[in-house]
């Protein structure tokens, strides 16, 4: 398993056991050597991917909910709910492509959820990366052009 699937792997299991019990994610990072011994590169990624969530969670959950139309946030399962934080969060903080991000939320959510939630969190992550595109999207010019100032002129 390569290492930043196994940083995805560790930062749900932090955001799960912070959201859980309400730990501070400096109590559950201390805890991280008893919860999963990893190479210093994934636990260091998977810091990063835990710590981030949790500092967007306010946006990362607007946007969960906006798309979860049966499901309130706090109803879901934890480590559903885990799982799309995260990937949401990745999603807009880094530069992960739209189906990386979907793919490896959807391989963590086979090791630690049921078929239902994969189907569940591939809905929602894709309706979530889609809105998030469009909002990004640069305006169209008449005539198909993205960036007038790209236009050459030649004298």
């Amino acid at each position: 398993m390569g290492v930043r699937r196994k940083g995805r792997e560790l930062a749900v299991q932090m955001l799960y056991q912070s959201d859980l019990t309400g730990q501070p994610m400096s109590m559950v990072m201390n805890l991280l050597p008893r919860i999963a011994p990893v190479s210093p590169e994934a636990r260091a990624f998977a810091e990063r991917l835990a710590v981030g969530t949790l500092e967007r969670r306010v946006e990362v959950d607007s946007l969960i909910g906006q798309h979860s139309t049966d499901w309130r946030i706090e109803r879901m399962a934890t480590v559903d709910r885990s799982i799309l934080r995260l990937a949401v969060f990745e999603y807009l903080a880094t530069d992960a492509p739209k189906k990386v991000v979907i793919n490896e939320a959807l391989e963590v959510a086979k090791r630690f959820s049921g078929d239902e939630a994969v189907q569940f969190i591939n809905g929602i992550l894709d309706s979530v990366c889609r809105q998030i595109e469009s909002e990004s999207d640069p305006p169209k010019l008449e005539g198909g052009r993205q960036d007038q100032a790209e236009e050459v002129h030649e004298g």
